[in-house]
């Protein structure tokens, strides 16, 4: 067999094993090391390989910032400031028919714009919204479905995490990038609005069979307003405004923001030591789990380069004869597909280098390809059998009654309006650069 077939082979294996029941991790690194070994002809070189590409991912600075916003993100939850955020949106939008749902959209945006990590606002949200959406009658399956697909807000809204990956993949200024995403992520935070009012009216079963309508529960007095809104402030004028203002990089920021977080706690007097003490080994725990999911999908990632698998489709969309929006359509649904079984880095390490020298030569704006490349890899976290958003909401509950599938069909409805909000942008560049 050729190394593409026994790419080709290996993908088919991995997908067989994922929904056989193996974790996917395993998958991904059974599924490389046989494919590397069949590539390469020996089981050992095929054992360095991927124990080289363990240790490059786990040492690369771009993931360090896991474990600190993850941090961030348990800090503000524990300090209560995860809470205040789905309260004051909550508030907001308490009187429109599913607003807890639109208050839980509206909060991943705020936070968001603290954290710049979809995980962190799957991890935190998982434990705050969920709950309390299924307490006042709305079905799991919606519920986090919700938070799912609200999470990934935290990829396109600034700071961003992917849009920083691809300035340092395409040499393209982050702070152009950071300023393209703040359109595209309102609109997106609007639809999943919309879509929500809508089910509520349309469908309103598919939201749940016993939800509790009350439009003054939740309402705050000015004081409360204030006291749950000013510490929140604060803390993204801190995070963002030291990005922007080029006070301390993104990685640095995530450090600033626990520091900031931690202090907002100890002034609220929310921060003891054993709470402290809980949310480090859960952020051990948490960050673990999705470090060994970005281990096996770089380990697998460096086995599809090896096979050419990637590398073939991209010399196919390239040299085929179907125009600019072929070749961007083309990209656009491998994105999509590849999304299905790798995270989200890895699919931006093998494409975009792959498909920048051709976009290049065809005159695309590098900061509005930017933007669909991330909308199109978001798509990806919300779709089986990888889906790494909805594993680490999976990871964070303490429902045995709620599956992953429950969760990958509750997320469907917002991958489709996902998919809405890419042909917006596809279709009216100017949304992605017209603040630039």
């Amino acid at each position: 067999m050729t190394p593409f077939e026994i790419g080709l082979t290996s993908f088919g294996a991995m997908v067989l094993l994922v929904y056989l029941g193996f974790w996917v991790p395993f998958s991904l690194m059974l599924a490389s090391y046989v494919g590397v070994w069949a590539i390469k002809g020996s089981p050992v070189l095929a054992g360095k390989l991927l124990a080289l590409a363990a240790w490059e991912t786990i040492s690369s600075y771009f993931f360090g910032v896991v474990p600190l916003f993850v941090l961030m993100g348990y800090i503000v939850s524990i300090t209560g400031m995860g809470t205040d955020a789905f309260d004051v949106a909550n508030h907001v939008f308490r009187r429109l028919r599913g607003g807890l749902g639109i208050g839980t959209v509206g909060a991943n945006a705020i936070f968001a714009a603290i954290t710049g990590i979809s995980i962190a606002s799957a991890a935190v949200f998982t434990r705050i919204a969920v709950p309390e959406m299924v307490r006042h009658g709305y079905s799991k399956r919606f519920s986090v479905g919700v938070v799912a697909g609200s999470s990934v807000l935290g990829m396109l809204i600034p700071p961003s995490l992917l849009l920083i990956l691809y300035g340092l993949l395409t040499e393209q200024s982050v702070g152009d990038l950071f300023i393209a995403g703040v359109i595209p992520g309102i609109i997106l935070a609007l639809v999943f609005g919309l879509g929500i009012t809508a089910m509520a009216y349309l469908r309103p079963k598919w939201l749940g069979e016993n939800i509790r309508f009350d439009p003054d529960e939740g309402a705050l007095n000015g004081r409360e307003l204030i006291a749950k809104a000013v510490p929140l402030s604060g803390l993204i004028g801190l995070v963002r405004g030291g990005i922007y203002g080029g006070f301390f990089t993104p990685i640095e920021a995530g450090a600033v923001g626990c520091g900031g977080a931690i202090l907002i706690g100890l002034a609220r007097r929310k921060l003891s030591f054993k709470e402290f003490w809980k949310v480090v080994n859960d952020t051990g725990l948490v960050t673990a789990s999705i470090l060994f999911l970005i281990i096996a999908a770089q380990m697998y990632s460096r086995m599809l380069a090896l096979s050419g698998v990637p590398s073939g489709f991209g010399q196919f969309i390239a040299t085929a004869d179907i125009g600019f929006w072929g070749v961007i359509l083309s990209y656009v649904v491998l994105v999509i597909v590849m999304g299905t079984i790798l995270d989200s880095s890895s699919i931006m390490l093998i494409l975009v280098p792959l498909m920048l020298p051709v976009i290049t030569t065809m005159g695309v704006d590098l900061v509005w390809f930017g933007i669909v490349t991330i909308i199109a890899v978001e798509i990806g976290l919300l779709t089986p059998p990888f889906g790494i958003s909805v594993f680490v909401i999976k990871s964070a509950l303490d429902d045995p009654d709620i599956t992953l599938g429950d969760i990958f069909i509750g997320a469907a409805p917002f991958a489709v309006m996902m998919l809405i909000v890419l042909g917006l942008v596809l279709a009216f560049p100017i949304l992605a650069t017209a603040l630039i």
